[in-house]
């Protein structure tokens, strides 16, 4: 094992779009796990669109990143030293943490994992946070019935695909929003949406018209900005709004306009937001139900993998900006399990 840990931390909270110069690379010892706690050798660490909100420093609904400390993140790996009975050496676990190389983290946090299940990747991705996200917004506020009409927004994504897969099972008509040519076919070939309209080169309105001809029962909120703007007014009575995130606006500087909300009460629509940590004890109802379906190939999905730690802070940028095309991970180290 190496002596060295390499990590980035937040050098300064960005202004506006943040900036490679916002992060620090630098070298540090290993960290010695204490009695309860394990050492994992990270594998893939996630980047995420949340990630944004803790280094800005305002107040939310988590604490922010300190200004040089290492930057939050999840990262699936394997126990290089264990000092808890539970887990051995060269297990392979879920719950590591931060954008580092090695972690020495409390074994109460960590999750065996069995690569003959799932790719271990899938634990940040579609069998992680991201599609826990995806199954408790529509089980619990978009609630899609057969025949209604579900537009999903950056749905070639991580919690889009799945969103709009589930919503595609419970028998709803899905149309996906997403950015270029190639995504959108993607979304429409293999994860079989009924159609997906490119916000970049397309009116929006006319093209919602054009697929929505019965309006929008349903709407995953993922993005925010012209979007929203555009499919806002074509909700029909009775319409949910899933507020999972608005990516679009997380590096203004000032809150743009939203849609009058007016049309709320005349319409009797449901806008709710919701955080996924609240309903983390719910990860492995979802696991159950979801694995299965991964591994069949029922359930589709993407991954977009970036080599090296020292490249997570320009990946994490281009991932604000819409530059990945899938579930966003930065392999720190060998995958054991994964053939070349």
């Amino acid at each position: 094992m190496d002596n060295r840990n390499q990590q980035v931390l937040l050098k300064r909270r960005p202004t506006g779009v943040p900036t490679t110069a916002d992060f620090d690379i630098v070298d540090s010892p290993i960290p010695d796990p204490r009695d309860g706690e394990a050492l994992v050798r990270g594998i893939y660490l996630s980047l995420d669109p949340y990630m944004r909100g803790r280094i800005s420093g305002a107040r939310s609904y988590a604490k922010p990143v300190d200004v040089g400390a290492v930057m939050e993140g999840r990262v699936v790996g394997q126990i290089a030293r264990s000092r808890d009975l539970r887990f051995q050496e060269g297990d392979y676990v879920f719950g590591g943490y931060g954008w580092q190389l090695y972690s020495a983290v409390p074994a109460d946090g960590l999750v065996k994992l069995d690569p003959a299940e799932a790719p271990m990747s899938t634990a940040l991705g579609v069998l992680g946070m991201p599609g826990l996200t995806a199954y408790v917004g529509l089980n619990d506020i978009g609630r899609p019935q057969p025949g209604e009409t579900v537009v999903v927004s950056a749905a070639s994504g991580a919690v889009g695909a799945v969103a709009g897969q589930l919503a595609k099972r419970a028998g709803a008509r899905v149309i996906g929003v997403a950015g270029g040519p190639e995504k959108c076919h993607y979304v429409e070939e293999e994860m079989r949406f009924d159609a997906c309209i490119d916000h970049r080169s397309t009116n929006l309105g006319s093209a919602l018209d054009a697929v929505c001809s019965n309006g929008v029962d349903v709407y995953w909120e993922n993005v925010g900005g012209d979007v929203q703007q555009a499919v806002f007014p074509r909700l029909n009575d009775f319409g949910r709004i899933v507020m999972c995130g608005m990516v679009s606006e997380y590096n203004d500087l000032e809150p743009r306009p939203g849609p009058n909300l007016m049309s709320a009460v005349r319409k009797r629509l449901k806008i709710q937001g919701f955080i996924v940590s609240d309903q983390w004890q719910r990860l492995g109802e979802y696991r159950a139900m979801a694995a299965p379906l991964v591994r069949s190939g029922e359930l589709k999905y993407r991954e977009h993998i970036v080599d090296g730690l020292n490249r997570a802070p320009e990946a994490f940028i281009g991932l604000l900006g819409g530059r990945n095309f899938g579930k966003l991970l930065v392999r720190l180290g060998d995958d054991p399990t994964r053939s070349a």
